[in-house]
């Protein structure tokens, strides 16, 4: 038995509801190719694949695929928004103070133990934002990046 093959970026695009355009599969591959990468980056990227695009149309495809559930965008505190491919999980980030590199961090023990609060609030939660604040083995050491 053979597993089937998986989704090419355009039939993921298909099944989220999503129209499929060069722009939106350069965008989303750059996006998990990446690592936490902002705007700028992202169109960047996303230039180099398919030729010219607006800063604007990066930012509304961004849009269109983090309410669409194929990308996730973090907004650390005092720094641009990044995006990231990994979704679906309740992962969290670590953010270093001095260069702004961002790392993902898996919960700490067992399965999403972050979504149990204390007291709920009578909210039904589906998903925690961590983010762990420090030096990154770059900085901590004073090696420039």
């Amino acid at each position: 038995m053979t597993a089937s093959p998986p989704p090419t970026t355009a039939e993921e695009l298909r099944g989220a509801g999503l129209r499929v355009t060069a722009a939106r599969v350069a965008l989303l591959e750059t996006v998990r190719a990446g690592d936490h990468l902002g705007v700028e980056a992202l169109a960047s990227g996303v230039r180099n694949r398919v030729g010219h695009i607006s800063l604007q149309a990066v930012y509304e495809a961004l849009h269109a695929l983090t309410a669409a559930g194929l990308v996730r965008r973090i907004e650390p505190a005092g720094h641009p928004a990044r995006y990231e491919g990994r979704v679906g999980d309740n992962h969290h980030h670590i953010v270093c103070r001095s260069c702004g590199a961002v790392a993902d961090v898996d919960c700490a023990v067992g399965d999403a133990p972050c979504l149990t609060a204390s007291d709920d609030r009578g909210f039904a939660i589906d998903e925690a934002e961590v983010v762990y604040w420090g030096m990154c083995p770059d900085c901590s050491t004073g090696r420039s990046s």
